[in-house]
């Protein structure tokens, strides 16, 4: 196989919708009062508490590596106020990774905002930019010896909730949309948020030895009739953008689940289909590949980590079936010349997908009464692959 030997295998998180109790966030508001039907985090998988059994599970099934992110609700509750406490939490998940065998990758903030950074209108307020710099500048911090750091998760949706708050004082995007079903990421937000990326980067090459980059949501769009002039124009907002600006980084964080075809009316939506996954998206694992050949030819060979990538199932048979065809994808890609770096699953845990308990992405599920949790076969079988790099 052409995988490094350093290759990364591992699985992946986020803070609000694993640990529970994040009160703080603007988040735990919008789901109590935003009016749309929302299923409210509550407890989430209660990993804040019982992350050192969760990341031993990832360990002893045989991977190598676990991304989480930190929580900027937690570490500043009120605005200025830094919790020391909070800090050094998130300085013992990382020891707790580096324990068990895991390289901890680290991302600084992944959805959710201080429920005070709301309230000033967020982003795009004056000052916005400033007030997240200060705090990539006090995590900064905790980062000694963390190898991979990602300061956006996903800034093209990131950029749909900025829209969505300023329309509706919400700011909530709906588990499972696609990018049919959305309005297209606003390009002045979305250069508010490179802006942010953009001096989190400067903050933490000087603060650290981090490899620094962020993860872009790509919808591995395909041209379809008549997309002549539809085509540019949509990926330039829903993706480019935000690849172009990774130029110069360590590293690219790429997140891929489905397909989608583009024409000359806009994204075509997913048909119906008994093979679509529990949240309606065509089943794709092919997308992969398409994303990581379109990132690297965007963002000129900067290196990519699969930071996301996975299906809301049920049946964790089609679970193996999807990941391995996707990791057939990604090798033919590797074999091409693409600098992949790592494969981290999404996700982990089954959990709380933004409003929604019902799709189950997770290598682990949990009984949410009890906090039991039960790896699935799939955790087995991508342990077994990270065991062999890729050879099983």
């Amino acid at each position: 196989m052409p995988l490094p030997k350093d290759f990364l295998w591992g699985a992946a998180t986020s803070a609000h919708q694993v640990e529970g109790g994040n009160w703080t966030s603007d988040w735990w508001r919008i789901e109590r009062t935003s009016g749309a039907p929302l299923e409210p985090s509550g407890d989430a998988v209660d990993h804040y508490h019982r992350y050192p059994e969760d990341m031993q599970l990832l360990a002893d099934a045989g991977l190598n590596a676990y991304r989480f992110s930190i929580e900027w609700a937690r570490i500043e509750p009120e605005k200025g106020e830094y919790s020391r406490a909070q800090l050094q939490h998130y300085r013992r998940m990382i020891d707790t990774a580096r324990e068990a065998g895991l390289e901890p990758v680290v991302t600084l903030h992944h959805f959710s905002n201080p429920a005070w950074f709301a309230a000033e209108s967020g982003w795009t307020a004056p000052g916005g930019v400033d007030h997240f710099a200060m705090y990539v500048e006090t995590v900064s911090s905790i980062l000694d010896g963390v190898d991979w750091v990602a300061t956006i998760n996903e800034p093209n949706i990131l950029s749909l909730m900025e829209m969505m708050r300023q329309a509706s004082s919400s700011g909530a995007v709906a588990s499972g949309l696609t990018a049919a079903q959305m309005p297209i990421p606003d390009e002045e937000t979305g250069l508010v948020l490179v802006e942010a990326h953009r001096r989190a980067v400067e903050i933490l090459r000087a603060n650290t030895s981090a490899r620094v980059g962020w993860t872009i949501a790509q919808q591995a769009f395909v041209a379809g009739p008549g997309s002549e002039e539809t085509f540019p124009r949509i990926s330039w907002l829903w993706e480019d953008l935000y690849l172009q600006a990774s130029r110069g980084d360590d590293f690219v964080g790429t997140q891929s689940y489905t397909s989608q075809t583009i024409d000359s009316n806009g994204v075509v939506p997913h048909p119906d289909s008994p093979d679509n996954t529990l949240n309606g998206w065509a089943y794709r694992p092919d997308a992969l590949g398409i994303a990581l050949r379109h990132a690297h030819e965007v963002t000129e060979g900067v290196p990519l980590l699969v930071t996301e990538n996975g299906i809301a199932t049920a049946d964790d048979e089609r679970r193996i079936a999807y990941t391995s065809a996707a990791l057939r994808h990604l090798t033919a890609a590797v074999e091409d010349g693409i600098d992949v770096r790592g494969y981290l699953h999404w996700s982990a845990l089954d959990n709380f997908e933004w409003g929604d308990w019902g799709p189950t992405f997770g290598l682990i599920a949990v009984d949410r009464e009890t906090f039991v949790r039960q790896p699935k076969p799939s955790l087995a079988w991508l342990g077994s692959v990270a065991r062999s790099n890729g050879v099983t």
